[in-house]
């Protein structure tokens, strides 16, 4: 069974007096959900502080990063180890931000993947095209691309752990969002290269996320596919207001194959 995932990431955003008030604010609002599994990203600067706050609630906290060492002359990275003293649970890697402005690669990312995992922290996947690849008609290679060098060498176990989210570029932070039926053909074909790369099982239990403009007016529709099985939010994230109602999206959240 898919559990839901809303989760927010707050990129470059909120000093820690401003991430604290987010973070009680959202504890508050979100302290008796049960329905979907709940997840903030703060910056680096606030984890700390945020997580003392989120204890004893459904919050649970992502770093946006890390690099995959333990230890070692790595001058301004963050190991997962690091992340978890923190006290996160997840990390968000592969974000398209990453890749496209800090050159990141498929190969460098697995690197991370595997190290997060090793680590015992929780790993968001993110894959994504941008708007040339989708026009020149590259949107299916670019993702299986991306599925399967980011997730090279790690097993049918350890994708318990792992969670996809599927970022079209053209719609992060642009105010444009993939249709419902866009968005769930990806997410359709996702979840075939699961299956080809592990196993039905694997598949079948692994949740994908939809991130791009997602707010409150358009999570229910999103949500209404079968296949998509959350929201990793950006802009929206930031209001308490905005990702409260996406949490609270109005419509009973369904089981796996409903």
């Amino acid at each position: 069974m898919r559990k839901p995932l809303i989760a927010g990431n707050w990129k470059l955003h909120k000093t820690l007096a401003e991430a604290q008030e987010l973070a009680r604010t959202l504890k508050d609002k979100l302290q008796d959900e049960q329905r979907c599994e709940l997840v903030i990203a703060p910056p680096f600067t606030a984890l700390a502080a945020v997580a003392e706050i989120c204890r004893d609630s459904p919050l649970q906290l992502a770093g946006q990063n890390c690099y995959p060492a333990t230890e070692g002359a790595f001058t301004g990275e963050l190991s997962p180890t690091l992340l978890q003293d923190a006290g996160c649970h997840y990390v968000i890697l592969g974000h398209s931000e990453r890749r496209q402005l800090l050159g990141e690669t498929d190969t460098f990312i697995n690197a991370k993947v595997q190290a997060a995992l090793a680590a015992g922290l929780k790993v968001i996947l993110c894959v994504g095209e941008n708007l040339a690849q989708r026009e020149d008609g590259e949107l299916f290679d670019v993702i299986a691309t991306q599925m399967r060098l980011g997730l090279a060498e790690i097993t049918s176990a350890q994708m318990a752990e792992v969670v996809i989210a599927y970022e079209p570029v053209w719609a992060i932070g642009t105010g444009r969002t993939a249709s419902a039926d866009q968005a769930a053909e990806v997410h359709a074909f996702i979840r075939g290269l699961l299956q080809g790369q592990f196993s039905s099982e694997v598949s079948e239990s692994t949740r994908i996320l939809y991130g791009g403009s997602v707010k409150p007016d358009n999570i229910s529709s999103l949500m209404a596919e079968p296949d998509i099985d959350g929201a990793l939010v950006g802009g929206a994230s930031l209001d308490s207001a905005s990702f409260v109602a996406i949490a609270h999206y109005p419509r009973p959240l369904r089981l796996a194959g409903q």
